[in-house]
């Protein structure tokens, strides 16, 4: 009977202890699990704007242009990168009421228009404000006032092209326009203002609602999350600064929050580099987030900058290592071309990985696609 007690007991305390060790490993794994999906840091609800505060502010645009007037050699050379690409391009002399997008490389005169245009008004509003000279204000304002009293609509150039195009080609020409508008309607160099008229930045913001309600705010969710959701999140970041919307803005990180993950997995793992078999789609996930947090991050919230444990950081760091080829996907060879945001990047982190990356091919110009600003080594090395 003693045996049969004590063999009772032995059982009970067995089945008492595996129950404590699934538990505790069942409870490990929910930890891992939120580790890694959950944010580091909660947003701050941005209610109120800094201006200019679309990549510059007034304070950086103030140290720049003296430093390039005053004769540092670095920043002048970097300084060249704008005055190139504003003497390769030149002025618009007409503008499209419907821009016809294509994707895969699928091109069209207005496609190819915008996004040059995006970057050109953007060169002219840094021109203007190293300058202060009235004449760059009032070759930017034509371009903006040109796009914004002309365009009507987005449209695919024929059946082939994803239906959805129009809303990722909005997502990448709006910010750029966006940054040289906050330039021109608010900075003031040495007191000269751009003089860009009420009626005319009322049309602008008429252009951005058209552009956010019917195009951005319709690209897909779910079976994407990848650089098309960063982009419109980037793009009503930048959006709602200029419209002074903190809806519009905090829309913008929500959406980035929720795609972070999945973008740039845990270590730093970014699967549009294997899925997309190119060196460039996934850059794009990881500029659209860099200028994104710096826009934030100027707005007083660095909530982008430190989420998931920087995993923006380790993006780049997984960039470093695709430009080595220890990736398993070797798509990226030296040549292929660095996307500016590593200069953002690495003035918020400074890592070794990312000074590694832009010392490569710094001063950094515009993307060749003219998908996203640049000009960041100008703006932004050594602030």
């Amino acid at each position: 009977m003693k045996r049969n007690k004590l063999s009772y007991w032995l059982s009970c305390a067995l089945l008492l202890a595996l129950t404590l060790f699934f538990y505790e490993c069942k409870k490990s794994e929910t930890a891992n699990k939120d580790a890694n999906t959950s944010t580091a840091t909660v947003p701050r609800s941005v209610t109120t704007f800094v201006h200019p505060g679309v990549l510059n502010t007034a304070a950086n645009l103030d140290f720049i242009a003296g430093q390039v007037n005053g004769g540092d050699a670095g920043r002048t050379t970097s300084y060249q990168k704008v005055l190139d690409f504003i003497a390769n391009n030149p002025l618009p002399t007409q503008f499209y009421s419907t821009v016809y997008v294509g994707s895969n490389g699928h091109t069209s005169p207005s496609k190819s228009q915008i996004r040059k245009d995006a970057e050109l008004s953007y060169a002219l509003a840094l021109r203007f404000a190293k300058t202060g000279n009235i004449t760059y204000a009032n070759q930017c304002i034509a371009i903006l006032n040109g796009w914004s009293y002309t365009f009507q609509n987005y449209a695919p150039i024929d059946a082939t092209d994803n239906p959805n195009q129009p809303g990722l080609e909005a997502s990448w020409t709006t910010p750029s326009f966006v940054a040289a508008a906050e330039i021109i309607r608010y900075y003031k160099p040495n007191g000269v203002s751009a003089n860009w008229s009420a009626a005319d930045i009322n049309q602008f913001n008429a252009y951005l609602n058209n552009v956010k309600n019917n195009y951005i705010n319709n690209v897909p969710g779910l079976g994407y999350n990848n650089n098309w959701n960063v982009s419109a999140g980037y793009a009503k970041i930048a959006i709602g600064v200029f419209l002074n919307s903190a809806s519009v803005f905090n829309d913008g990180e929500t959406i980035l929050n929720n795609v972070m993950n999945s973008v740039i997995q845990s270590g730093g793992t970014m699967p549009e580099l294997c899925v997309r078999q190119d060196c460039v789609h996934y850059q794009y996930s990881l500029t659209g987030l860099t200028y994104a947090a710096e826009i934030a991050s100027i707005q007083g919230d660095n909530s982008l900058y430190t989420a998931l444990s920087n995993r923006i950081s380790q993006g780049y760091d997984f960039e470093r290592s695709a430009y080595n080829q220890s990736t398993g996907c070797n798509y990226c060879t030296t040549s292929s071309p660095i996307f500016p945001g590593v200069e953002v990047a690495y003035k918020h982190y400074g890592t070794n990985n990312m000074l590694s990356l832009r010392n490569m091919q710094a001063p950094f110009g515009v993307p060749n696609d003219n998908t996203f600003l640049g000009f960041t080594t100008y703006t932004h090395y050594n602030l």
